[in-house]
């Protein structure tokens, strides 16, 4: 576990806009987050994952509807560190290329696909479902939820690009989409099989808990009228099926900075990571593939460089890290059309422009960050920078160290 890299002074980005400082402490909602800690040795949030031994299976009270075999093999790459990108229980590039991460480390024939061999290899983890039923904390009710403008100017003069509903807080602390996470709840509960909820055995409960709501409620900050883009479908204190991901642990005094913590229980990634002393990134192949020596340990899909600014190809070294940084926007810097505008620091979140951490590299300029679109990784092109999901990048950050080699190659 590395997350404690001391961030150097970050340069002015050519490329990518990150403001000249050290990274700020996103301290929103830490103290709510302390006070829901699952047990004494574990300081993610009540909805972290509890996993059965292996051999055992899991006790599902409400069991899904029905099988999921893709998101199935999404939540266990997604575990074992080779990121599907969105996980939605479908095939896709993301999906395909951690995959082939997976077949890369484990020997097996690189074909992309879940072939015979590979779900014999992910067969080990066949105790793991798809899905679980969690219920969203009471907590998250009383946080705000702001609307994103369009306008930079008006980005500058909030305090934070906070999540804009519960919603989309949900939909990035399980790696998915809110479309995802309607589908796993039809009317707003959670999906079960009909048999569960017809004819349960006895003692058993007959249908989800009575809190779920089937229609959308607002936020605290959501305005009157009720057209607010922030307004939720889901509430706090409502029982909902999300994909079942893991390694969301936060081992006890593992993480110092209270609101990098924070980040890491929002976005479900595990203090626990491990060391790898080289970052290969493909351009060709919208890839990052971490190694501790010549083992691969982790791959993910990046956008990276576009026709304006490449992919500066070669090797470099990582400067330091920056969690929850600030954000410079210089439109003149990123070729914009509105350079008469002027330049404007946008305060951090997880909604910057470049996500929740920012990895610097000694390629002035240059780094490898987060995003506030996951959906568009792999699909559009970056300023430059190397982008991953926001869970992606914070899981890299417990990666790499001062010194891990970066290679960019075509």
């Amino acid at each position: 576990m590395r997350f404690l890299i001391a961030a150097a002074p970050i340069a002015l980005l050519a490329a990518c806009g990150l403001n000249g400082t050290d990274g700020e402490a996103d301290t929103a909602d830490t103290t709510t987050a302390n006070s829901e800690a699952t047990t004494s040795d574990n300081e993610a949030d009540t909805m972290a994952s509890n996993d059965p031994a292996k051999g055992e299976t899991y006790d599902a009270d409400i069991p899904d509807s029905e099988e999921r075999p893709i998101m199935q093999a999404q939540v266990v790459l997604d575990r074992r560190g080779f990121g599907p990108g969105v996980i939605d229980g479908k095939m896709g590039m993301s999906t395909e290329n951690a995959l082939n991460g997976f077949q890369e480390a484990n020997d097996l024939e690189v074909t992309g696909k879940l072939d015979e061999a590979t779900k014999t290899a992910l067969a080990e983890w066949s105790n793991i479902p798809a899905t679980r039923v969690v219920t969203i904390p009471e907590s998250w009710g009383e946080q705000n939820y702001e609307d994103m403008p369009e306008d930079v100017a008006e980005k500058a003069e909030m305090k934070r690009l906070g999540y804009k509903s519960i919603d989309e807080r949900l939909a990035e602390r399980f790696h998915t989409t809110v479309a995802v996470l309607k589908e796993l709840n039809p009317g707003g509960m959670p999906a079960t099989s009909a048999e569960a909820t017809t004819d349960p055995e006895p003692g058993a409960s007959a249908s989800p808990s009575a809190s779920a709501s089937p229609t959308a409620s607002p936020s605290p900050s959501s305005s009157a009228s009720g057209d607010s883009a922030n307004q939720s479908f889901f509430t706090a204190g409502q029982q909902i099926r999300v994909p079942n991901i893991g390694a969301d642990r936060i081992a006890p005094g593992s993480i110092e900075d209270a609101g990098w913590k924070q980040t890491l229980v929002s976005l479900g990634v595990g203090s626990e990571q491990p060391e790898v002393d080289r970052v290969v990134v493909s351009k060709a192949g919208k890839t990052l593939k971490a190694y501790n020596g010549d083992k691969l340990v982790a791959m993910f899909t990046v956008s990276s460089g576009s026709s304006e600014f490449p992919l500066p190809l070669g090797e470099w070294d990582i400067v330091g890290e920056a969690y929850n940084p600030p954000y410079k926007y210089d439109p003149e810097v990123l070729g914009n059309d509105d350079s008469d505008k002027g330049t404007y620091t946008l305060p951090p979140g997880p909604n910057s422009p470049v996500g929740v951490v920012w990895i610097d590299l000694s390629k002035e300029h240059y780094g490898i960050h987060g995003t506030p679109d996951p959906e568009t990784i792999g699909r559009a092109q970056s300023s430059g920078c190397v982008r991953l999901t926001n869970w992606d990048a914070a899981r890299l950050a417990g990666m790499v160290s001062q010194s891990t080699r970066v290679i960019f190659e075509a």
